[in-house]
């Protein structure tokens, strides 16, 4: 997804452009300012329209929210995808997904702006455990042919959540300049041990 720029209200050529001109900024916005900070206006600068036209397209901040801030994946399709192959291997093809996602700008943008919003507004809070215990650890869940999957699902999901907050929301160093490669090998090990090792 590209940079929208220019701060010019009014309706930009094409609605299917104006609408998601409208998302990319509500993504960019939530992600930098969570969800407190976030405002309609603000988005409407930042996509080059009139508010008129976010409150058109979307209603309020609350279901602006909900609609652009969806998962970057499908849990259904890649973690079956994640999980095939030698057992051996499965904490390195799960930390190589995790971390190529959030280093994607435009993943990394959702996921932070979800977790931005959790910690702030109860609505998105709730949002959020549903996308990671209905979406993320139920599909885990039902892959896993390990004692306590849906443990086990938490856990790898405790572990990419918290990994987020660190790197790139609260930007702890060295974690935060760490080289991506380093860090799906620091990260494997754990991710391993809770797919296929006792806990």
């Amino acid at each position: 997804m590209s940079a929208v720029e220019g701060t010019r209200a009014g309706r930009r050529p094409g609605e299917s452009g104006t609408r998601e001109a409208i998302a990319d900024a509500a993504r960019r916005r939530f992600a930098e300012l969570g969800y407190d900070r976030t405002t309609i206006r603000g988005i409407a600068e930042e996509a080059g329209v009139d508010p008129a036209l976010v409150v058109h397209f979307f209603g309020s901040k609350q279901e602006l929210f909900l609609k652009v801030m969806e998962l970057p994946f499908e849990p259904e399709e890649i973690v079956p995808q994640v999980l095939e192959g030698p057992k051996s291997e499965a904490g390195v093809r799960l930390a190589r997904f995790a971390v190529g996602m959030i280093e994607n700008q435009d993943s990394r943008n959702v996921l932070t702006g979800v977790l931005r919003a959790a910690a702030s507004e109860p609505h998105a809070a709730e949002l959020a455990r549903e996308l990671v215990a209905n979406r993320v650890v139920a599909a885990f869940a039902r892959s896993l042919a390990v004692d306590q999957p849906e443990l086990r699902a938490n856990l790898i999901a405790s572990q990419v959540v918290g990994l987020i907050m660190a790197r790139y929301v609260i930007r702890v160093e060295p974690l935060a300049s760490l080289d991506p490669q380093a860090l799906v090998e620091a990260i494997a090990p754990n991710l391993q041990r809770y797919l296929t090792r006792p806990l």
